[in-house]
């Protein structure tokens, strides 16, 4: 790996293009309230500026993932990147839900090439097992960009408007395709040239999408990020409307769950230095179990007693966010780690279904929202459920391949 890119910057670039997703999601939440009413929108509307996004944001991927194994991570992220900073001027400059919705979609689009080709340089570089832990150190870079866009886009949305937290992400997606440009070095070094072919294509998902480990780790990844996106969806308009917090009081909310995020990173690289990757997945299935049945508790607590604090809501949240980053780097560099050669296809594959899962979610919560708390209570706990179900049962039955020792693995890379 040397002869690439030291460790500390590939974790650097993975931080940066990982953490381009929350930025491109979060940042602009604490906004959506004011910008329903100043488009003079409705709350279904405001939910395909985030679903919209997703959809297009899985479906391009399919597209991405085999252009970067037939050409190369490289010319992918440039292209991709240019195209992200365009959309988000052009959201900039949006006058009706219709044309935001739109220039979202296409925002959607760009961001596929960053977050797949981020999950494809994992495995480029490392086996499976070390490929869980450098996704751990990537993913709490994720957090911390997380963290930031929660402070900054309630800062932004109190003072200067909505189009200032769009604003922010075209600035964002300027700071990264710098450094794609001038620090990142190509890691796809034996390319395939037969990856665009359809009849090899075809193949290529088949043998993907009938492989155990594949499935069991795309389903983790699906079920954990439906969890998220429900908080995702939800959250502005049960902290802001129901629950009548400012933007800013929902920006500290969010934070914590971001820290909650990081803090789950953290623990994962602790566990995974103790446990098999099964194990891991298996004491945050509890977790999320747990914080499911917590929430589900305090609602009905709530319901009886005619009172609901905000802040005992985010307990709750908070520890399935914990879960949430230990599931994600496992589950993320696990179901890419049987195809070194389709590292891109593997990790279109599964991007792919997460967010269609997410727009699935997102639709139900546009028609079942209605200014209550239950449909957010509801879905984080039906997701939880799935979670540990999936963790326990089809995660568990796999039969991985030994762990290196943490020593080995930290520097180890994969063979191409």
């Amino acid at each position: 790996m040397d002869k690439l890119m030291s460790p500390r910057r590939v974790v650097f670039i993975l931080s940066l293009l990982l953490g381009l997703q929350p930025v491109t999601t979060d940042l602009y939440l604490p906004a959506l309230p004011a910008l329903t009413g100043w488009l003079g929108g409705s709350m279904t509307q405001a939910q395909l500026t985030l679903t919209a996004l997703l959809l297009a944001f899985g479906a391009s991927q399919l597209v991405w993932g085999p252009l970067s194994d037939r050409y190369g991570r490289r010319p992918v992220l440039l292209a991709g990147l240019a195209l992200y900073v365009l959309a988000a001027l052009a959201c900039v400059a949006a006058t009706s839900f219709p044309w935001l919705i739109s220039w979202r979609a296409l925002q959607g689009v760009a961001l596929g090439a960053a977050v797949m080709c981020a999950r494809a340089i994992v495995r480029d570089l490392y086996a499976p097992e070390a490929g869980a832990r450098v996704m751990s150190q990537g993913l709490s870079g994720l957090g911390l960009m997380a963290c930031a866009s929660a402070v900054l886009g309630s800062v932004l949305a109190g003072t200067l408007g909505w189009r200032a937290t769009l604003m922010a992400l075209a600035l964002v997606g300027v700071i990264t395709l710098a450094v794609i440009a001038w620090r990142y070095e190509e890691t796809n070094l034996h390319p395939n040239p037969q990856a665009l072919h359809a009849a090899s294509l075809l193949r290529t998902w088949r043998s993907i999408l009938r492989h155990p480990t594949f499935v069991a780790f795309c389903a983790l990844s699906c079920a954990s990020y439906a969890g998220l996106f429900t908080l995702l969806a939800a959250s502005p308009f049960v902290f802001i409307q129901v629950l009548g917090w400012s933007p800013v009081e929902y920006g500290g909310a969010m934070l914590s769950t971001s820290l909650a995020y990081l803090g789950g990173t953290f623990l994962c690289r602790y566990l995974l230095t103790r446990h098999r990757v099964q194990r891991t997945v298996a004491l945050a299935g509890g977790l999320s179990l747990l914080a499911g049945g917590v929430l589900l508790g305090l609602h009905f607590v709530g319901a009886y007693s005619g009172r609901f604090g905000g802040y005992a809501l985010l307990l709750p949240i908070n520890l399935f966010l914990v879960a949430h980053g230990i599931h994600q780097p496992c589950s993320q560099s696990g179901a890419v780690g049987p195809f070194p050669h389709a590292a891109g296809t593997a990790s279109a594959l599964n991007g792919f279904f997460m967010m269609c899962l997410a727009f699935a979610v997102g639709a139900w919560l546009g028609k079942s929202m209605g200014g209550m708390l239950w449909p957010l209570v509801a879905g984080m706990a039906f997701w939880s459920v799935c979670i540990a179900a999936v963790a326990w049962t089809l995660v568990a039955r796999l039969n991985l391949p030994a762990p290196l020792k943490p020593s080995a693995a930290a520097e180890s890379a994969a063979a191409p």
